[in-house]
Formats: structure tokens, sequence, C-alpha cells
């Protein structure tokens, strides 16, 4: 057994497509099968189930696809250990990012980066902070950009606040709010609203602030994504309180939306988190590109 054997079986398993793993490879299709098919005998179990038109993984396939990204990860750490040590940063670097990121302009940030370190490859992943929290803690990503409410940091994780932020209401142009002064919880807690999924740091922002406030309101719309909650309010379907540094630019290219500032609105905080235990080369690079190393953590 060896490492390429491994990364085809992981290519295999994540694309469910001789063909599409085959490119993924580098290789053609018929070394990446004769490989796995001999691996599979090495074995003594068969790793994929396959028909003409499917290919999914057996249970001897799962079990063996958990240890096969763990050695492939730790092979792939000692290769970028050992350039670091000889003054050149590659490897992968994989990185969480929540939708709504004000903080950091993530594509300015990922350019510098790569203009310092043009070896490393970068994966990106969009997710909910308690779900990119997790997996920093577990090691599936090295480095991801949060927002928490105000009170509350990351757990398990070393972590930077990179802004503070306040939530404004964004309602429909013809609403009667709209072009209104500044309002309070109360004033706007009977309004219909369209908020994120229930449970999540997104949607405990307001939550919070309005239990903390002793009002109860009507949620009628859940929406997974924030980029789906501008269009559900211009739509008359709702109000929703969103953090005022992402929702601007959003309102201000949309002649349907308007802006209204709450007085006592939800509180939320940007967080940069990653690994506390031995982060590798690639995030270390991407800390000092950050600004981050040696600063305060506070």
């Amino acid at each position: 057994m060896d490492l390429q054997q491994m990364r085809y079986v992981v290519a295999l398993a994540e694309t469910r497509n001789f063909t599409r793993a085959a490119e993924r490879c580098d290789v053609v299709q018929s070394s990446l099968s004769h490989r796995i098919a001999g691996l599979e005998r090495e074995l003594g179990v068969r790793l994929f189930a396959r028909s003409s038109r499917r290919v999914e993984l057996t249970s001897a396939g799962t079990a063996f696809l958990a240890a096969a990204r763990d050695c492939l990860a730790a092979a792939d750490r000692a290769v970028a250990d050992a350039a670091a040590a000889a003054g050149v940063v590659r490897g992968r670097l994989a990185v969480g990012v929540i939708v709504t990121t004000a903080a950091v302009d993530i594509p300015d940030l990922l350019q510098r980066y790569r203009a310092s370190y043009p070896d490393v490859h970068v994966r990106l992943r969009a997710g909910g902070s308690d779900e990119l929290a997790a997996a920093v803690r577990t090691g599936d990503l090295d480095i991801a950009f949060l927002g928490l409410p105000e009170g509350e940091r990351p757990a398990g994780v070393e972590s930077l606040a990179l802004d503070h932020d306040r939530h404004v209401l964004i309602v429909p142009a013809g609403h009667r709010l709209a072009g209104a002064a500044p309002v309070t919880l109360r004033e706007i807690a009977d309004e219909t609203y369209v908020d994120f999924t229930a449970g999540t740091p997104a949607r405990a922002q307001s939550d919070q602030a309005f239990a903390a406030a002793g009002l109860v309101r009507d949620v009628a719309y859940e929406a997974g994504f924030a980029e789906l909650v501008p269009g559900l309010v211009a739509r008359g379907l709702g109000v929703a309180l969103m953090p005022s540094a992402f929702i601007r630019p959003v309102v201000a290219a949309d002649p349907a939306l308007a802006l209204v500032p709450v007085v006592d609105g939800p509180r939320r905080v940007e967080y940069l988190a990653w690994s506390r235990f031995n982060p590798s080369p690639a995030t270390r690079a991407l800390l000092d590109v950050l600004g981050v190393r040696g600063r305060s953590q506070e």
C-alpha cells in the first residue's frame, strides 16, 4: 500500500465517479481503477460497491477512508514542515468563512497571501460559525472567520476579535419605518421577521437581544444562508436584523430596501479562529499576512 493508492481511494470516494477521480488525480482511468483493485486485493476487502452507473463506499471502505485521510494529512504536513524548515512555505490551507464576514476583505487577503506564498493551495469553505469553529477544533479547517453574539467567544480554539458591529433593521422601501429615526427593539417587536435558522449563532444574536429586553417576536421565515434574507425582505415578506457592516452595501445597491438604525439592537463580534495545537506553516503564514502573530488576543 502506498500514499498514491490512498489518494485514489479518497478521490473516488469524494467524486463517486472513476472518470472524475482520475481527472482529479491526473492519471488515466484504467490506471486508477487498477491501483484501487490492487489495493482491495491486498487488503482482502472491497472498498467500493460498483455498478455500471454507481460507485459507493462499502462499510469497509468507509472505515478505510477516515484513516486514509488522516494518513494523507500527516504526510502532507510532514512535507510542509520539512519545506518550512528550509524557509519555504508550501502545502494546503483550509479556510472557513461565514458569508457575512465584513471585518476582512477575503479576496484581498488571499491575493496578498498568494503573492507571498504561491506554493500553498487554499481551500475555502463557507458555513455557519458553529460548524466552522467545530471544524477548526477537529482539524478539518486550519483557520476560520466567525461571527458570534457579543459576550461569546469561540471555544477550544485560539481566537482574536477582529471587529465589533451593531445590527440594523432592513425593511422594504415602502415600509412605514423606511427613512425613520432610530427605533428600539420594543418599537419593532410586533413586526414579522425574516431571520437565520434557529439554533445558529447568526440567529442567536437577535434572539438573545429580544430575550434580554423581555420581548417576543414572530419569525415567519427562516433562511439557511444570508444572501436569501434581503430578497425576502424586498418582497415584503418581513423585516430583518442583520450586521451593519455586511448589509449596508447590499441595501445601497437595492432600491427596494431601506435601513433603519436600532438603538438597542443586537451586537456581533467577528473573530478569527485557528487551532491552538501546532498550527501548520501555511496557517502561521496567513496569520503573518493578517498581522495577527504577536498581537493580543483580547
